[in-house]
């Protein structure tokens, strides 16, 4: 059988979490910029669907399919690093320094990424420019202003929705790290890894990871958004916070079986 039992699973998270504190600076921030382009790919796919079904439920479905390459690819994805990077310092298998760089320096390649990936898009979607009457240009638009204006308008509740939401997202998204490791089969991890990825897309939770890509891209497209919004609306870095602030307490629980075995 594929399946991997969970101190198994433990064990190989420590040692993954370890080996990314261990990356070359260039090493991270291409992964970074790979996982941000991928994963607004994936976006893109999952708004494409739902538009042409009339059911968001679909995109949802199929979104995972970005992070299941990432993954597989052995690409560095931030949200899924919370996981990994934090139990391997609780484990002195890294240090907290090479943490924080993990974390800046894919941050800076998933802005690069989905940048590249949107700028290309909103050429795609416009025909050059030209043409506005795409359907996913006003789903791109309104998107990216519910998520800055539409938290901006409910002031400091904005703020603390975003962050609860963020760790709403990063709960799945990290169980999502945690399923690839449960299998040695590919089948199997594609599986495992695709059931909380659609948990928290299908619910319109919030990732920063997505939104580093539809927040630009519409202001690519038209939104009207200014940078001063986007800083009070909604702040990319409240997430990674939360999530980092998350992934510490579970992986603090989650450690101390571990010594227990040894």
């Amino acid at each position: 059988m594929d399946y991997v039992k969970p101190n198994q699973v433990m064990n190989d998270m420590i040692e993954a979490g370890a080996a990314k504190a261990r990356l070359k600076t260039s090493q991270m921030l291409i992964r970074g910029m790979l996982s941000g382009a991928i994963l607004a790919c994936a976006t893109t796919l999952a708004f494409t669907a739902s538009n042409q079904t009339n059911t968001p439920i679909v995109g949802a479905l199929l979104f995972p399919v970005g992070f299941v390459m990432i993954v597989l690819l052995g690409l560095e994805l931030v949200t899924g690093s919370f996981a990994l990077l934090p139990l391997a310092v609780l484990q002195k298998k890294a240090s907290s320094a090479s943490m924080l760089a993990n974390y800046g320096w894919v941050i800076l390649g998933h802005v690069i990424g989905c940048l590249i990936y949107g700028g290309l898009y909103a050429l795609t979607a416009t025909r050059m420019g030209t043409d506005m009457s795409h359907p996913l240009v006003q789903m791109i638009i309104n998107t990216s202003e519910t998520k800055t204006l539409g938290y901006k308008e409910l002031g400091m509740s904005g703020m603390l929705l975003v962050v609860i939401k963020a760790m709403l997202c990063n709960w799945m998204v990290t169980l999502g790290v945690v399923m690839a490791f449960t299998s040695s089969s590919t089948l199997g991890k594609i599986a495992a890894m695709w059931l909380p990825i659609l948990i928290f897309f299908g619910q319109g939770f919030e990732h920063a990871v997505v939104n580093m890509f539809v927040i630009p891209v519409g202001m690519m497209l038209g939104a009207m958004l200014y940078l001063s919004q986007y800083g009070f609306g909604k702040r990319s870095e409240v997430k990674p916070i939360a999530k980092t602030q998350h992934g510490l307490r579970v992986m603090e629980e989650t450690a101390v079986p571990v010594d227990k075995r040894r």
